[in-house]
């Protein structure tokens, strides 16, 4: 039996220790950049913190917290709404400095700037339930990540950016990968499980490098 097999035929439990394992990681990730945060008060590593702070509620709703609320709507809308968030957060983590002043002492989670990511992941999950679809949240995370991949691979090759993490923006590559994947999936080849496994796994990787970098970092 090939793994694409064993994964399909255990396809549910595949799910769960998937969603176990991306928890695992968000929740090392968001207590190793937190501690980091206070000690240096970097702006950008908050909402880095952040973004994995999302993504591990996301992965929550979806995947466990079904079992106690069986109904799709409540859980599929509020995954959207968490996973759109965390890709705001991690793009933003990029381009604070442009925005924000280098220390500032107000929520991370709760102000007028971040404000604008609610509002606009609230008009994408509403679209999405009037169409009953997912393609504004596919395509919103496209766009995102084009341009966190951009901003990072800029970020890298600049000379006032040497100690910009290479990890950064292979991951970024990655997860824009694993959302141009999914999109393609949903337009051309719905159904695919293995094809789907494919983006778990790109997924799982993406998480992996972060969580490695994050460890790294932090170690040194």
């Amino acid at each position: 039996m090939s793994l694409y097999a064993f994964l399909i035929e255990n396809k549910e439990l595949f799910k769960i220790i998937y969603a176990l394992t991306i928890i695992l990681i968000c929740t090392l990730i968001v207590l190793k950049t937190n501690k980091v945060f206070r000690l240096s008060l970097h702006m950008g590593i908050r909402y880095f913190r952040n973004a994995f702070f999302f993504y591990g509620i996301a992965f929550f709703i979806r995947y466990i917290l079904k079992f106690i609320i069986n109904d799709f709507y409540i859980i599929n809308t509020l995954f959207e709404f968490f996973l759109i968030m965390a890709g705001f957060f991690l793009l933003y983590s990029l381009i604070w400095k442009k925005i924000e002043p280098a220390k500032a002492f107000f929520s991370s989670l709760l102000n007028n700037r971040v404000s604008i990511f609610y509002l606009m992941a609230l008009v994408l999950i509403i679209l999405d339930f009037l169409w009953t679809t997912s393609y504004f949240m596919f395509f919103s995370q496209v766009i995102i990540f084009i341009f966190a991949a951009a901003i990072s691979f800029i970020n890298y090759r600049r000379k006032s950016h040497r100690k910009f993490p290479k990890f950064y923006f292979i991951s970024m590559i990655l997860i824009l990968v694993a959302w141009i994947l999914n999109a393609l999936i949903i337009l051309f080849f719905p159904g695919n499980t293995a094809l789907l496994i494919d983006v778990y796994l790109l997924n799982a990787v993406f998480f992996l490098i972060f969580l490695y970098g994050v460890l790294n970092v932090t170690k040194k």
